[in-house]
């Protein structure tokens, strides 16, 4: 589904952990994005940001903005946030024997989210974390690890542009997902926001009280609502 320009899968949680499984299990490499209407904004603005979507595998729906948007656009998506994808992928992930990398975040948050990880899948394959910049250094480090999943953690969208640069220099990454501030939260940087505040979908006004600056990315959220409905009204 075309969202002002982003083409979106149709996937609930569990059919978008399945269809990253199966392409696992086949042996197809997987670039999932998971895209919120700052992300959207973006893309509209950045010709490379916009081609990166396009080229990516996998789209899903982590916003609630992105949500109610494709249903005043008449064909309603469901929301997959990046925290509980990966919650769902790891014992997965860990029970087929495959081995992951952990970068971004800041420094020694990445070694404990592995840390957060193994107690949720003990047979978990660590192979690396780093946090690092987005530069060749740690395309380096990943190459040398030789993983078998890649999570990125440099923020949107940085962490889309790495993985997008670099794919195609890493051959053993089957599956890469840009995981924005899911380090943060299995490490306790974090708090994660009670079950409810996820369900009504106020997840990102939980994260907004508790990182104010994050204010300044949410500035794109009123035109971005006026868009969509410009498109509903005049589908243009």
């Amino acid at each position: 589904m075309d969202v002002l320009g982003v083409g979106f899968d149709r996937l609930d949680l569990s059919a978008a952990e399945s269809r990253i499984l199966e392409r696992f299990d086949r042996g197809e490499r997987t670039f999932v994005i998971t895209a919120n209407p700052e992300f959207v904004m973006l893309a509209r603005r950045d010709a490379e940001v916009a081609a990166i979507a396009r080229d990516a595998d996998i789209v899903v729906a982590d916003g609630t903005g992105v949500v109610v948007g494709s249903r005043v656009l008449g064909d309603g998506l469901s929301r997959v946030a990046g925290r509980l994808l990966v919650d769902r992928l790891v014992p997965q992930l860990a029970s087929r024997g495959a081995s992951v990398f952990l970068l971004g975040a800041g420094m020694g948050v990445a070694e404990r989210a592995a840390e957060a990880m193994r107690r949720r899948a003990p047979e978990l394959r660590v192979a690396g974390a780093y946090a690092g910049s987005a530069d060749e250094e740690s395309a380096a480090r990943v190459s040398a690890a030789a993983p078998d999943v890649v999570f990125v953690a440099y923020g949107m969208p940085k962490q889309e542009r790495w993985i997008a640069r670099h794919r195609a220099d890493l051959p053993t990454v089957k599956l890469a997902i840009g995981v924005g501030g899911v380090f943060d939260q299995l490490a306790g940087v974090q708090r994660v926001p009670p079950g409810w505040v996820h369900r009504i979908g106020l997840e990102w006004l939980w994260r907004l009280a508790n990182e104010p600056s994050r204010w300044r990315r949410q500035r794109v959220l009123p035109l971005f609502a006026a868009l969509v409905f410009r498109k509903r009204l005049f589908g243009r």
